[in-house]
């Protein structure tokens, strides 16, 4: 029988493999000046959704709390972020721009699939103007890498408040 007293830990964080941003300063500043031209006249929970949605394509458990987070913090409901790795079934929760983003960030993120077919293209460039569509597609490529950067070193997740990023 449980008191309430009693609390469960959580199992030890894993160790990352190296600190990226430390050895590779100028990379990190270069992906963060990348990152902040892409999402640059996108709608901020857009890009959220975007994030979260790659991120969890990626296995990346560090850009899913960051991201996450950011999201909250941006207003995103928590039921949308809930959602979103069933978004196929939870059409309801989103706008047809968003739906077509979110669709492209697959396509993109998931290049062995056939790469990014001609009708998800064409859905999202007709919800997204040329150059929103240029900003779209380079904010679902940085986050790939960022997400290839995470998950390679092991970042650890759970330790990320919004506010701490470029």
């Amino acid at each position: 029988m449980s008191t309430a007293q009693e609390t469960s830990a959580y199992a030890p964080a894993h160790t990352p493999r190296l600190n990226w941003t430390e050895h590779a300063p100028d990379v990190y500043k270069a992906m963060a000046r990348l990152d902040a031209a892409a999402r640059q006249g996108l709608d901020p929970k857009l890009c959220e959704l975007v994030k979260i949605r790659a991120s969890q394509l990626n296995h990346c458990a560090f850009c899913l709390d960051m991201h996450t987070k950011d999201a909250l913090a941006a207003g995103e409901s928590m039921e949308r972020i809930i959602q979103l790795s069933a978004w196929e079934e939870s059409r309801h929760f989103y706008t047809e721009k968003e739906l077509a983003a979110i669709e492209l960030t697959e396509a993109v993120t998931v290049l062995t699939d056939g790469f990014v077919p001609d009708e998800v293209y064409e859905k999202a460039a007709k919800h997204f103007e040329e150059v929103e569509l240029t900003r779209l597609i380079a904010a679902i490529t940085v986050i790939n890498a960022w997400n290839r950067f995470a998950v390679t070193t092991r970042m650890v997740p759970g330790n990320y408040r919004p506010g701490q990023h470029g």
